[in-house]
């Protein structure tokens, strides 16, 4: 058993420098002992080909089918971009409905909420294990998330940003969008001030609020002895 490993690891090392090498070292073409599918039968482009109706090699797309990495449409629905620029859209291209909503803060504490925080204030799990560069989806000043377009934060859910990653692949278009419209509530719930607030309900709304409590009385100078 020992001569016949060391026959046969002797002739594949004389294989290797024998053989190995050409089309590399040597001007001879390689020795394919594993071709590996390197050279494969095929039809140059445009050559005639008696397979198909047409008689050529090059066929059209056939309808319906989508090149990789292709938008399935180019809509703003599909690609959070007004048709045929690079522009995002400012607001949600869908009707915002409750039954949206309700989708979207379904999807929002599944996908989002892990690592921003189910108030979307970026304090999520990975900030009990020491990260701290989770965006605050609130912050006004440094992410400047409330200040983005609704398409550009469907791009951003689409196909990640900094160490976010994509999730085009795991959340469909509509359940995207449904989450934006979330995210805008939890937005509003921390940003909001009273003049978002419709004229006829501001009274209503300021009754309901607490009274601010009033200011303490100025003291008063102590009286002589």
């Amino acid at each position: 058993m020992r001569y016949f490993l060391l026959l046969f690891v002797l002739a594949a090392v004389i294989v290797g420098i024998g053989l190995g090498k050409r089309g590399h070292t040597f001007r001879k073409p390689p020795v394919y002992i594993f071709p590996d599918m390197d050279r494969q039968p095929k039809l140059r482009p445009q050559e005639p080909n008696r397979f198909f109706v047409s008689g050529i090699s090059s066929q059209l797309p056939v309808p319906g089918t989508i090149a990789r990495g292709d938008p399935f449409e180019d809509s703003p629905v599909n690609t959070g971009k007004k048709p045929g620029t690079t522009n995002y859209i400012d607001t949600i291209p869908i009707p915002v409905t409750a039954e949206l909503m309700a989708r979207g803060q379904d999807r929002f504490n599944i996908y989002c909420a892990a690592c921003h925080g189910q108030a979307g204030d970026g304090k999520g799990v990975p900030t009990k294990f020491g990260m701290v560069v989770i965006a605050d989806l609130h912050d006004v000043k440094a992410r400047r998330v409330p200040q983005q377009s609704d398409g550009e934060l469907f791009n951003t859910l689409s196909y990640g940003k900094n160490l976010m990653q994509g999730y085009a692949s795991q959340i469909p278009i509509n359940d995207r969008w449904a989450i934006i419209a979330y995210l805008r509530a939890l937005q509003r719930s921390r940003l909001a001030t009273l003049e978002d607030v419709p004229a006829e309900m501001r009274a209503e709304l300021s009754r309901a609020l607490p009274a601010a409590p009033s200011a303490p009385p100025p003291p008063q100078p102590a009286e002589p002895k």
